[in-house]
């Protein structure tokens, strides 16, 4: 779902090799989470760590009967932090990409992701290139859909990128954008806001056979554990409860 910033090569060389040695299973398993993307990690009043990503952690933790403590790190520096050893595990909607596959190793998926349109609830929008032409479209940095929007429509329409998902949807309400693409499950919580009730979904999803998971460092054991604990907690149906709370449809 999101995109680091690109690392210099010698930068990923030196931070693999410092955060080379594996986690223990008897230790303490330390799981990073942005805590700035609603509904899947965000934090409440009282400051601690709630949403989608962070109670399917702790479901993963329990089924694996580990001692596990949650952490909120910025987006941009969150691969950095695990290679640097701050953390043993990321639980925050990344998407698997080969980029990240050269410096990390991934779980398999625990949910996946399309990418839609938002714009100006009854405001016709037309989501193909000639429709789109001469708009300013917005999406939050380092994540798919910004990407996508450089990668495909830069050259069509004017891209305006946020370093936070919640910052694109202020500009998008205060008029300072004709659209935003966006990942469609969060996107899909923001509109049932009193902030989001003036907007729809517009055009076709856009499938980009985006895969979630949780990212480790390279040739660390754990990630089999969470293969483990994630497939256990599909078939007792733990997982199904959790994304109820969330969404009326299944993500997974």
């Amino acid at each position: 779902m999101k995109i680091s910033k690109l690392l210099t090569t010698a930068s990923l060389v030196a931070l693999t090799a410092f955060g080379s040695t594996l986690a223990n299973a008897a230790d303490k398993i330390r799981i990073a989470t942005e805590g700035a993307y609603a509904p899947f990690n965000m934090t409440n009043e009282q400051g601690e760590l709630i949403g989608f990503d962070v109670e399917i952690a702790k479901a993963l933790c329990a089924q694996m009967q580990a001692d596990c403590e949650i952490v909120a790190q910025d987006w941009d520096g969150i691969i950095p932090g695990l290679l640097g050893r701050k953390y043993d595990a990321i639980v925050a909607s990344m998407s698997i990409t080969e980029e990240r596959l050269r410096v990390v190793d991934f779980t398999n998926p625990y949910y996946s992701n399309v990418l839609a349109f938002v714009g100006p609830e009854g405001k016709e929008l037309d989501t193909s290139e000639a429709g789109l032409k001469g708009l300013t479209v917005g999406a939050q940095r380092a994540t798919v859909a910004g990407q996508y929007l450089e990668d495909n429509l830069a050259d069509v329409v004017s891209v305006k990128l946020y370093d936070t998902q919640d910052n694109a949807y202020l500009d998008l309400a205060a008029g300072r954008l004709d659209a935003l693409l966006s990942d469609k499950f969060p996107a899909y919580d923001w509109l049932r806001t009193d902030e989001g009730a003036g907007f729809e979904f517009k055009g076709e999803d856009i499938d980009i056979n985006d895969r979630i998971a949780i990212a480790v460092r390279k040739g660390d054991p754990v990630k089999e554990k969470f293969n483990a604990a994630l497939e256990a907690i599909v078939e007792n149906g733990t997982y199904a409860e959790i994304n109820a709370r969330y969404f009326p449809f299944s993500i997974y």
